[in-house]
């Protein structure tokens, strides 16, 4: 799950006006990419990498594709099936896919979406456009009357709020070109 409470209803996180295809999964580092490649209509192709690989139900072409977050009973429910151990829930993701052509979900640690120039798949300096990760990181709850209560555990990590501590952290880099 990716939002901010394990009660919280599905959120989108990322929509793909574009048609993505299973590209490659890689046991070794349990990668999986799914790709769009240019089209008459698009002139950059499209990556989509999701690292440390848990479990995955996926369909072999997403059009129009969105990345949502999951309730709770479907977080628990993928946690459940693919065993992983409870003490990694706070490292590890489950991000739906969404599209007209079906859906699926990937039990990851990150996703990371980037932007190539070329459609031949050669190696290149990543235009990344957008990532997503669990932050595992708390803010401390600190003694009344502490000057540094409220503040982030460290520099970059999410505060509290209402609904308790985020478990994720967005990466939005602007894109170069």
């Amino acid at each position: 799950m990716t939002s901010g409470s394990r009660s919280a209803p599905s959120t989108l996180l990322r929509r793909f006006d574009r048609t993505f295809r299973v590209w490659h999964y890689g046991v070794g580092h349990s990668h999986l990419l799914l790709r769009s490649r240019k089209d008459g209509v698009e002139d950059t192709r499209l990556d989509l990498h999701f690292e440390a690989v848990d479990s995955m139900r996926l369909v072999t072409r997403y059009e129009d594709l969105e990345l949502h977050t999951v309730d709770d009973s479907e977080f628990a429910r993928v946690y459940e099936e693919s065993g992983v151990p409870q003490r990694w829930r706070d490292t590890r993701l489950v991000v739906r896919l969404r599209s007209r052509s079906g859906t699926g979900y990937v039990q990851c640690g990150r996703v990371i979406a980037d932007r190539h120039q070329d459609d031949e798949g050669v190696p290149a300096v990543r235009d990344v456009v957008w990532s997503l990760r669990p932050s595992g990181l708390r803010t401390p709850v600190a003694p009344a009357g502490d000057a540094e209560a409220g503040r982030p555990a460290a520099e970059g990590a999410p505060s509290a709020d209402a609904s308790g501590p985020a478990p994720f952290v967005e990466d939005a880099r602007p894109s170069q070109g």
